[in-house]
């Protein structure tokens, strides 16, 4: 590929996580080796297909590592619940592919999609691929309420290796993160592209950029705006708490 551009950022740490905590969470549908159970058939009515499913073995691995060194019990994992018009699984293949107004949520993630593909390794490493139609974008989306922040991410196509822990949105990619309702980071190009292991934030220019001239476009507003529009949105929420109590 023919890249006009690339940049090393450190954005944000909620967005630089984003999309890989959306695929790397994405449901393992395989059942457990030698558990003796299947997931339900492909649904193939108009009605939607909602399953509930594990989190990805990589990520539970990392988790489990990093509870016991720390001497602290493992936090409860949000349950992961994806709608979709049909779902085809592939036991032999360990593949599952759902497609038609995908909406995958876990916790506060959303992502939604046409077609959402997943599949598992041999070592257990998870991959995943969303994917949309002509005129669509992927969208993710990941609430962190204690931070009034909200962290949305569109591309035409989003990509995450479990094994390499990197996650890719693919053109006409954008990266904005939204402090109390009003946008204050934002990242265009073609790919942005995030390692969780080295944690390092790249983003591409090339003709597919969502920035004018194929160019990486980054915004980025003073930490000290960012600290007030918390303060403020913190003053609010206490301001409405003391009216839905009583107090003043």
């Amino acid at each position: 590929m023919n890249l006009e551009s690339c940049t090393t950022l450190a954005l944000h740490t909620a967005a630089a996580m984003l999309l890989g905590a959306a695929l790397a969470c994405a449901p393992a549908l395989a059942a457990p080796a030698g558990s003796g159970t299947r997931p339900a058939p492909a649904s193939t009515g108009a009605g939607k297909h909602a399953t509930p499913a594990q989190p990805a073995a990589a990520g539970s691995q990392a988790g489990s590592r990093g509870a016991s060194q720390s001497g602290k019990k493992p936090a409860e994992q949000p349950d992961t619940v994806v709608l979709s018009d049909t779902l085809n699984y592939n036991d032999a293949k360990k593949e599952s592919v759902f497609t038609g107004s995908v909406v995958m949520t876990r916790g506060l993630m959303t992502l939604r999609a046409d077609k959402l593909a997943l599949h598992q390794d041999a070592e257990g490493f998870q991959y995943g691929t969303a994917t949309v139609g002509p005129g669509k974008l992927v969208f993710v989306r990941q609430e962190n309420p204690e931070k009034f922040e909200v962290i949305e991410a569109r591309g035409l196509r989003a990509e995450y290796d479990g094994k390499t822990e990197e996650f890719e949105m693919i053109g006409k990619a954008v990266v904005t993160r939204f402090i109390c309702g009003k946008p204050f980071d934002t990242i265009s190009g073609e790919r942005v592209k995030y390692n969780q292991k080295t944690d390092i934030y790249q983003a591409y220019g090339g003709p597919n950029s969502a920035a004018a001239g194929g160019r990486v476009r980054s915004v980025a507003q003073p930490g000290a705006k960012a600290d007030a529009a918390v303060a403020e949105c913190s003053k609010k929420s206490a301001q409405g708490t003391g009216r839905a109590t009583g107090k003043q």
